[in-house]
């Protein structure tokens, strides 16, 4: 089917190009003409603004935002819709506020716009692994894009469904519809503060690993560890595999000191987020947020786990550390 990709970054060009080897039209805007050339060069229709776009996809249209969460997605969602006419789709597939959806999809409703929001997950590997959907809003119009989402989502992927489970659906191919509007980047908000935990935890174990051979411990307690073998050993058989664990080992394979990290480590939002939706609920995340806080401390000074967490990042996500001032 014919649908357009707004904003080709890091995820956006590639979810353009899983689409077009799984047969779809793509239509593509970005700010940056160099990158549009790129994905026409690769078989994907141009448009030089979002009026253009609009006119080159036919109705009833779908259009997939990939941009910056905050104002810039605000400013896209608002002058696209200017665009689009009753009938039509959008879906903000970065990582907006779950709130800033239900707000925007009432806005929509009223001309007739059906608003998705799409949690994706999969960062850099997309392309070839296939990305994560969790799908908001109307269900109607998530049910005409299945095909869409189909073709994004990493299908079976060889994993076979989890032991007594019988219902079949779309999660066991890759994606699932939460439910009305927010529900998509509520479930990955929560997926990315879960995310911050797991890579904390890895994080704080290498850095002790890394400091058990410490001159103030006794002579005989000291231990010379090979970081990178026991990333690798634990990758097979542990009950503490992952793809985390993966881009650990990946990394310290690479650089044992991970010494072009300086362990100065962003928030990208989704952890304060899901800390503020466990205070608005009156939920224990004791785990969740002090991994949040251990982000803003790394700010300040860094440490072996902070350079982890770093690797981490970059491994999933090409996020790379902001200068520091």
């Amino acid at each position: 089917m014919q649908i357009a990709m707004v904003g080709l970054g890091r995820m956006g060009a590639n979810m353009a190009r899983r689409l077009m080897r799984g047969g779809h039209d793509c239509v593509v805007y970005d700010r940056n003409p160099e990158a549009v050339a790129q994905l026409v060069s690769e078989g994907a229709t141009g448009a030089a603004s979002l009026q253009e776009l609009a006119k080159k996809l036919a109705p009833p249209r779908a259009a997939w935002i990939m941009v910056p969460s905050g104002e810039i997605t605000e400013n896209t969602v608002m002058e696209l819709s200017g665009c689009l006419s009753a009938g039509d789709v959008m879906i903000d597939g970065g990582n907006s506020y779950f709130k800033d959806d239900v707000r925007r999809a009432k806005v929509l409703v009223q001309r007739g716009i059906r608003y998705l929001d799409a949690g994706t997950s999969g960062g850099v590997w997309g392309l070839e692994r296939g990305y994560c959907l969790m799908v908001g809003g109307d269900s109607a119009a998530v049910k005409n894009l299945e095909p869409v989402f189909h073709t994004l989502a990493p299908g079976g992927s060889g994993i076979p469904p989890s032991p007594g489970r019988t219902t079949g659906g779309s999660a066991e191919l890759g994606w699932l519809y939460c439910g009305p509007s927010g529900a998509g980047h509520f479930v990955k908000m929560i997926h990315n503060g879960i995310e911050y935990g797991l890579m904390q935890a890895y994080a704080e174990g290498f850095d002790i690993l890394r400091n058990a051979n410490a001159e103030s411990l006794p002579a005989d307690q000291r231990y010379e560890l090979n970081l990178a073998d026991i990333a690798e050993v634990w990758r097979r058989g542990s009950v503490v595999t992952s793809w985390l664990l993966d881009l650990s080992a990946d990394a310290l394979a690479r650089n044992p000191d991970l010494s072009e990290y300086s362990g100065f480590v962003q928030d990208s939002g989704e952890g304060r987020w899901t800390v503020q939706a466990a205070l608005d609920q009156a939920v224990p995340a004791e785990v969740l947020t002090a991994a949040l806080y251990a982000r803003f401390r790394s700010r300040q000074e860094h440490t072996f786990a902070d350079k982890i967490l770093s690797a981490m990042r970059h491994g999933f996500g090409g996020h790379v550390e902001p200068h520091e001032k």
